[in-house]
């Protein structure tokens, strides 16, 4: 695991704040020249600790505002790498995780509408491994936050 200083922690605030700032506003405000901060970043970048960079979109504005939290239970012991493989195709999947408790994973759906859910709800029901659904709907958006750096 590489070792973050308070720098390094600093940059990825900025970064974080405002991708698009230049290296040089992220030294002025870090205390280091233009090149150092791209070494920096270059290192954070190589190591994993910075994934890339992207722009922030809602996807409410993009037409995409419906969302739900579905439990997925699959049939006998299956392996998350099945899982994913069945669940990479369908586009109204934003993400994926396996949890403990009581079912298999836990599925994130992004929709244009509750009749859009509805239909992709149904494909995901309709994957051979998956024996049932609990889904959970999204009323409104109390607290979304990125991690700390």
């Amino acid at each position: 695991m590489l070792r973050v200083d308070s720098i390094d922690q600093r940059i990825i605030s900025r970064l974080m704040a405002n991708a698009r700032s230049s290296y040089a506003d992220i030294g002025k405000e870090v205390g280091l020249s233009a090149p150092a901060v791209k070494r920096r970043v270059d290192k954070l970048l190589d190591t994993g600790v910075l994934r890339g960079f992207t722009a922030v979109v809602d996807p409410e504005q993009l037409g995409w505002g419906t969302e739900a939290f579905v439990e997925v239970h699959c049939r006998g012991n299956v392996a998350p790498h099945d899982i994913q493989q069945r669940l990479e195709s369908m586009p109204e999947v934003r993400a994926a995780y396996t949890v403990s408790g009581a079912a298999d994973a836990i599925v994130h759906l992004r929709a244009a509408n509750i009749h859009h859910l509805e239909t992709a709800l149904e494909r995901l029901r309709a994957v051979e491994i998956i024996d049932r659904t609990v889904s959970t709907v999204v009323l409104s958006r109390l607290l979304d936050r990125p991690p700390a750096p």
